[in-house]
């Protein structure tokens, strides 16, 4: 006993008590998915709050002289049953709430296990075990520093569990604010209690009731032709109305309350004064349609192509070992364990993230948690080092839908990681695989500036040719891809939505160089270069005239070899002749002067953009920043859009904000070159902390960089990364001129970047290895699966459920993986 006392007097002042704001790392491994339930336990450092595995708490040992450590180690067991159980579980409730976790809702299903918890404390490297019970005889002082250090970490709510939601609620609505200051006209309409009916058709059911002027409509029209027939929408666009109620959804309780203005379900605190206007009493009034919550469930629970696509009718072979590794569902992230399952199958993810596994846990930064490159390997090895993939432990018989379904990982730290800032992947809703993909590319890019880039594999050169009609004159192009987007074919056929993708479109309001005028061109699309591997995304997903997502359900035979060397572009032909390339005038001969957002004279900028100086604010061509705004897009993203694409038209104006929409600056006011505006440096008195300069150098930034960064956005890591990427240019024009005026290559950036960005070509033949497929009626609903191609067999990965595929629903895939065929 005076060892073990003698040793922890030694490493006391190590020992900290969590604060607020510490992130304790309870759950799992920050180098691997062990977790206290594996068979070594869990070693919680109690100093820094991160958590090791076995294999991992050495090493971490080494790299930090941390020595002290609480290890947990809990054993499952199963519930031991109450006496009343013996009838069995009641039936399931139908949900009639959209949501999880709440009443009415989706229920989570009841854990089935108890677990025995063993906690002590590990000193290192001696591995010396004190119980939690072993303190006695330690001096008051001693026993309770620890005691009260083991309890704050126990007690702690751990980092993976404060990103989770256990209760989502899809019915969360604001209040509108058209509800305190409705205006409803004196017109004296009176609503009776039922029989109504559309006064623009005969439909007697989803109606609304507008409630400024009283009029009853239907609603909108369903993507399958269910529905209404769009007339209460069109009421509102005549009439700018803007708060509607649901008919036959009045209770005392409320009702369905839509704000087209607001584009939402909304709240109306004044609901009982606005029906009163029209003579409906709320508590006297019966629920007699579905809500639009109840509509939407129905809809999420058709099982036609859940059961195609989960291959659910069939009985499946389970897949274990290396490779076949089930990822655990964290709450509708589906669409990210579909994505990473196919990037971890192609073996330039492996080699970067996975062969060079004990390289980047290395040279990890401090907190390795919130290191990309550790996450990703962390990732990729857990699913392919086969060590997780084992049947799921059952103390009791499995139901058949259980069959074949692992432990699995349970990736919280990456989707963290990933998702972190993001308005959409930090949340527990369900996302867009395509939309996922390109975000986690997005994120390779960054953390791969100065070494070996997997995304080399995805990445193309788009050629476009503008044909001037007038002149005959051309203009080509490139942009880099990494998806090959293709329109639902209405033959519901591959080789028209390819016909689509290459055919000539018609380009109105082109500047033409050649005429320094307006003119029409023809736009024609090609591929400059072919990918390793070719991606393509049938746009199932769409959106309506109301912008209301839709999916096109439609089944479109996709080939096992696909052939596109026909799509290949040509470059200049010797009987072509370009256009001069002279950037077009910001204000076109043909437009008049003056613009939405700038007010005021010629002769008197008073009343300009605080964002621009006179006299060289631009006039900007309001009718094409008119069509952007009402489309959704913010003001100010839509000027810079007209700014950048030199008043070209809306055509060219749309392909800038879709190309940059996720700029951090996207709807930031514009600033000219050469003006101040909220782009510029912040003045920060602390020096910015070192954890965060050592990440963002592991980017491939120099610590000159780092430091600016971090000094513009006042040491906010997260922002920084952003500020450093929206810089990019003029930071590696710094760097070369440093280099020019005598500074080494290592002083300005760790290393050259290369100018233009490398991409792989050749032949245009390809074999299918892997498709995502969807489930449901909208990416805001539904579930994701995929399907690859090993070893020459179909496998289908579901969650935590990896079998051998029997029927692989090809037809039905949203996602589709093309691997190039060796020459």
């Amino acid at each position: 006993m005076a060892e073990l006392s003698e040793a922890l007097l030694s490493v006391l002042p190590s020992i900290r008590v969590p604060k607020a704001g510490d992130r304790v790392h309870k759950d799992e491994c920050a180098f691997s998915f062990d977790t206290p339930e594996s068979d070594g336990g869990l070693y919680i450092c109690m100093n820094t709050f991160l958590g090791f595995g076995k294999q991992y708490v050495d090493k971490h040992y080494e790299k930090t002289g941390q020595r002290v450590y609480l290890h947990l180690k809990r054993t499952r067991k199963l519930k031991e049953e109450d006496a009343n159980s013996s009838a069995g579980d009641p039936p399931r409730k139908k949900p009639t709430r959209l949501a999880i976790g709440v009443e009415g809702g989706f229920d989570i299903p009841e854990e089935k296990y108890e677990y025995d918890e063993h906690v002590k404390i590990v000193i290192l490297p001696e591995y010396l075990d004190i119980p939690r019970d072993g303190l006695e005889g330690l001096p008051d002082m001693v026993k309770d520093r620890v005691s009260s250090a083991i309890e704050a970490i126990l007690t702690a709510d751990s980092a993976s569990r404060k990103q989770e939601v256990q209760a989502w609620d899809g019915e969360v609505r604001r209040v509108s604010r058209h509800a305190f200051s409705l205006q409803q006209l004196p017109n004296g309409v009176r609503i009776p209690p039922c029989g109504w009916k559309c006064t623009k058709c005969d439909m007697r059911e989803n109606l609304w009731l507008n409630m400024t002027d009283g009029s009853i409509s239907c609603g909108r029209r369903y993507f399958d032709g269910s529905g209404g027939n769009n007339h209460a929408v069109e009421h509102y666009r005549e009439t700018g109305y803007p708060l509607a109620v649901k008919l036959g959804t009045i209770t005392p309780d409320g009702a369905d309350v839509y704000s087209y203005d607001e584009d939402d379900m909304v709240l109306d605190p004044n609901l009982a004064e606005h029906l009163s206007h029209f003579g409906i009493d709320m508590l006297k009034m019966q629920k007699t349609d579905k809500t639009m919550t109840e509509l939407e469930i129905d809809m999420n629970q058709r099982i036609g192509e859940w059961e195609l696509i989960q291959e659910s009718g069939v009985q499946l072979k389970p897949l274990y070992g290396p490779g076949y590794t089930g990822i655990r569902n964290l709450g509708n992230s589906c669409y990210l364990n579909s994505v990473v399952q196919v990037l971890f199958s192609i073996p330039d993810f492996q080699r970067k993230y996975v062969d060079k596994l004990e390289k980047i846990f290395r040279n990890a930064p401090t907190d390795p948690t919130q290191d990309f490159s550790t996450q990703v390997s962390k990732l990729g090895h857990g699913l392919l080092s086969g060590e997780y993939s084992k049947p799921a432990s059952s103390d009791g018989e499995q139901q058949p839908d259980q069959k074949g379904i692992q432990d699995g990982i349970a990736p919280r730290m990456f989707k963290s990681l990933v998702g972190k800032g993001h308005p959409e992947f930090s949340t527990n809703r369900q996302q867009d695989a395509q939309e996922f993909f390109l975000h986690f590319i997005n994120m390779v890019e960054r953390n791969c500036r100065s070494s070996e880039n997997p995304n080399e594999v995805f990445r193309f050169l788009v050629e476009e040719k503008l044909k001037c009609l007038a002149t005959e004159k051309v203009k080509y192009t490139q942009r880099v891809d990494y998806i090959m987007q293709l329109p639902v074919p209405m033959e519901a056929a591959l080789n028209k939505g390819l016909e689509a993708y290459g055919a000539p479109e018609q380009v109105d309001d082109f500047w033409s160089t050649a005429l320094q005028a307006k003119s029409v061109a023809l736009k024609t699309t090609r591929f400059a270069s072919f990918p390793d591997y070719l991606v393509i995304q049938i746009k199932k997903f769409t959106f309506g005239l109301d912008w209301v997502p839709k999916k096109l359900d439609v089944s479109i035979e996709m080939p096992e070899e696909l052939d596109i060397s026909a799509l290949r572009g040509t470059g200049l032909q010797p009987d072509e002749e370009e256009m001069p390339d002279i950037a077009p005038p910001l204000v076109t001969p043909d437009e008049p002067k003056g613009s939405l957002g700038f007010y005021g004279n010629e002769d008197d900028d008073s009343f300009c953009s605080p964002h621009f100086s006179s006299p060289t604010s631009p006039m900007l061509d309001e009718s094409v920043i008119t069509q952007l705004v009402e489309m959704g897009f913010p003001m100010d993203a839509c000027r810079k859009a007209v700014y950048y694409t030199g008043n070209s038209g809306v055509e060219a104006a749309m392909n800038w904000v879709m190309s940059h929409m996720d700029d951090p600056d996207f709807a930031n006011p514009l600033v000219l070159p050469g003006s101040s505006g909220p782009g510029s440096t912040i003045a920060c008195p602390d020096p910015p902390p070192e954890d965060s300069v050592d990440t963002i150098i592991s980017m491939g930034f120099s610590r000159d960089q780092a430091m600016k960064a971090l000094r513009a956005t006042n040491n906010n890591l997260e922002r920084a990364v952003d500020w450093i990427f929206s810089h990019i240019d003029d930071l590696d024009a710094e760097a070369a001129m440093d280099i020019s005026e005598g500074r080494s290559a290592a002083e300005s950036i760790s290393e050259s970047v290369p100018v233009g960005p490398k991409v792989r070509d050749g032949p245009g033949k390809y074999q299918l290895f892997a498709f995502i497929s969807h489930m449901g009626t909208s990416t805001m609903c539904g579930h994701y699966v995929c399907h690859i191609k090993k070893n020459g067999r179909w496998v289908i990965y579901n969650d935590q459920k990896v079998c051998a595929s029997e029927k692989p629903p090809k037809d039905l895939g949203y996602i589709y993986f093309y691997q190039r065929i060796p020459s």
